[in-house]
């Protein structure tokens, strides 16, 4: 799915070569959740009910120079929306991130 694939992107471009990402998957009978974690830069405080706007002020630059357009995360939400899913995150700066995807179980 291109909106895990985007997560996976973001924690590894905010995330020390020498860090860790984890990603895992759990099913029941009504909903898969996805969780991506790192142990990246994590996400300002006053970032945190922005981050999924369009153009959003929250996009930063990459700890290797990448650019951010600032509609990475609103194109991830617009994705999990779009199979019924709901997506949120905790985030601490300097310690990490975990973005939780919640999506109906295939029946």
């Amino acid at each position: 799915m291109l909106a895990i694939n985007n997560l996976v992107s973001n924690a590894i471009k905010f995330t020390k070569d020498d860090g860790i990402i984890d990603i895992s998957i759990k099913e029941d009978h009504h909903t898969v959740l996805i969780s991506v974690s790192d142990i990246g830069i994590g996400i300002p405080q006053e970032h945190h009910n922005s981050l999924f706007d369009k153009f959003t002020p929250a996009g930063r630059t990459g700890l290797h120079g990448e650019v951010s357009n600032g509609l990475g995360m609103s194109i991830i939400k617009t994705i999990i929306e779009w199979h019924h899913g709901q997506i949120w995150f905790k985030s601490e700066e300097n310690v990490g991130t975990t973005f939780y995807i919640s999506l109906p179980a295939p029946k």
